[in-house]
């Protein structure tokens, strides 16, 4: 089974759990709608590509963990979308949940995925058992305070916001997050495939910053401009385009040389060099060619 088809069945088991009686069924409605259909899923099938380039022996694990990891990125999305936050209407190429389903619930759809994620990893570790402690630690950190989604959420209402901090746990944390869990899943050592994941992280925060000034809304499925709209940091407008360009392309070679050697290593280089080029907006595709 592909790496796609295994997230999405993850995914579909975990809200079939959720919405198991129908009850309350606006909340019911709300969950799916805000976790289907997904976006790219970068951050579980980072974890499983890690996973299957160790081995993957213990699949049931490594599925959890991308499923877990998703819905808390689908969780902060959500809780992202609300009028006191960024107040977006648009989410993935379709309304915002907060638009649909009303900010009431949409808040809770938020709280409920985050309980979702981690009831997930329990339930699906119980072959595991040994695997659920060091899971459910790493994955946490990447979400929490002081370092993970919640802090880089909270730097948004600071006076002062270091552009490094910010970014670092808005964004990055879950990136390392997932390889380590990956690694983590598949019995290797979590540490230097959290370097992937650094670097990983931080190049997808640069190339988020580049299309939030210089992509359309059609071709990232959310409103552009909401950083200047906010007054958040933004690497592209603090260094320009083509310096952030080349930070980008910087950022993705120090992950592809990060990858440790193991039986897979030569796949998932590929597969990260593919996705750095997903990244970048495609009316910035000369400048990367340049």
């Amino acid at each position: 089974m592909d790496i796609h088809k295994r997230i999405e069945r993850g995914l579909e088991k975990a809200i079939a759990f959720a919405t198991a009686t129908g009850q309350p069924p606006k909340l019911m409605a709300a969950l799916r709608y805000s976790v289907f259909p997904g976006g790219a899923r970068v951050r579980p099938r980072l974890c499983l590509a890690v996973a299957g380039a160790c081995g993957d022996p213990n699949p049931a694990a490594t599925d959890a963990a991308a499923a877990a990891i998703e819905l808390l990125h689908c969780a902060s999305l959500v809780h992202d979308d609300l009028p006191c936050f960024d107040n977006a209407a648009l989410r993935r190429g379709k309304p915002a949940t907060h638009v649909v389903h009303g900010e009431p619930l949409s808040l809770l759809t938020g709280d409920a995925l985050i309980v979702l994620a981690f009831e997930t990893l329990a339930r699906e570790c119980a072959l595991n058992p040994m695997l659920l402690a060091p899971l459910t630690a790493t994955i946490a950190r990447a979400v929490g305070s002081p370092h993970g989604i919640v802090a880089g959420q909270a730097w948004e209402s600071e006076d002062d916001i270091p552009l490094g901090d910010y970014h670092r746990a808005k964004t990055t944390a879950l990136f390392t997050g997932a390889t380590a869990a990956g690694a983590i899943a598949a019995n290797a050592d979590p540490q230097p495939w959290m370097q992937v994941g650094e670097a990983l992280g931080a190049a997808y925060q640069t190339a988020d910053d580049l299309r939030d000034i210089a992509a359309e809304e059609a071709e990232i499925g959310k409103p552009c401009g909401q950083d200047m709209a906010n007054g958040r940091p933004n690497a592209a407008l603090a260094d320009g385009v083509s310096g952030t360009v080349m930070k980008l392309q910087g950022l993705v070679q120090c992950a592809v040389e990060a990858v440790p050697v193991c039986p897979g290593s030569d796949d998932l280089k590929l597969l990260i060099l593919g996705e750095a080029k997903r990244l970048v907006p495609k009316n910035l595709a000369h400048v990367v060619a340049a």
